[in-house]
């Protein structure tokens, strides 16, 4: 049996995928922790997830230990801990995307207990590192 893989050409799949990207090294530098995520630029997990919110598209959405950031969307680091804390939540419970669902559905997007929570992290680890961090960049 042959095991080849099929290699999809980068023009179909980033579409769909979106493309890795690296952190530029000041921003990595500053927060290290960023280094255990997958980051992507676009693809269709930030369309989808807009279109729960009537939206064309969110700035960034968190499955499992990879962000999708959308195109446009500044590499702050206010954002990229928020989303880290997702990364931190899926890692704590299996259930965890269907409890974020139901809080959503329950409470909506912006009195989620899982979003008010990474945004909570995030400022106490942007207060942490004492606002000695580099402004947003894009890559």
């Amino acid at each position: 049996m042959d095991r080849r893989r099929i290699r999809i050409p980068a023009p179909i799949l980033e579409p769909i995928v979106g493309r890795a990207i690296i952190l530029p090294a000041p921003l990595a530098d500053a927060f290290p922790e960023l280094g255990r995520v997958r980051w992507r630029r676009g693809g269709l997990p930030p369309r989808v997830a807009g279109w729960f919110l009537w939206l064309p598209s969110v700035a960034a959405v968190t499955l499992w230990d990879t962000v999708w950031l959308s195109p446009n969307t500044p590499l702050h680091p206010a954002l990229l801990l928020h989303e880290l804390r997702h990364v931190h939540q899926f890692g704590a419970s299996r259930l965890f995307p269907v409890a974020y669902a139901w809080e959503s559905i329950r409470r909506g997007y912006r009195r989620n207990r899982f979003e008010i929570d990474a945004d909570r992290w995030s400022a106490v680890r942007l207060r942490d590192a004492g606002g000695a961090h580099p402004p947003s960049q894009d890559v």
